[in-house]
């Protein structure tokens, strides 16, 4: 299935591939924060409709999370990474995408306060 997510503004837009099975709600500082509902797909699985160059990014601890967000709305729909066995991932912030209901899904709860 192919889901369209965006920002709350529209600036940032993206379709991303995949079924949705469970998804992440972590206890980090900026997930806690943002209220981050996380899909994890490979990173080829999502492609941009608008320009890259729209993406706010930023980065904190071990700088290896890209967190994009748009610099008009502050919506962060999406972030890029790896996983551990090296692969590009995207995480999808869920709460992003249109037509889904986060009650729904099924929630598995991640503690990266502690990592």
């Amino acid at each position: 299935m192919i889901y369209r997510g965006s920002c709350h503004c529209g600036r940032i837009a993206f379709d991303v591939e995949g079924e949705i099975g469970t998804v992440i709600e972590c206890n980090c500082s900026i997930c806690r924060r943002r209220g981050h509902l996380l899909w994890f797909v490979p990173r080829a699985s999502l492609k941009l409709v608008t320009p890259e160059a729209d993406l706010s990014t930023y980065t904190f601890n071990k700088h290896v999370i890209q967190h994009h967000f748009c610099p008009t709305c502050g919506c962060g729909p999406f972030g890029r990474g790896s996983d551990p066995a090296g692969n590009e991932i995207a995480a999808v912030n869920v709460r992003c995408l249109e037509g889904i209901e986060p009650a729904s899904l099924q929630i598995q709860q991640y503690d990266g306060r502690s990592k």
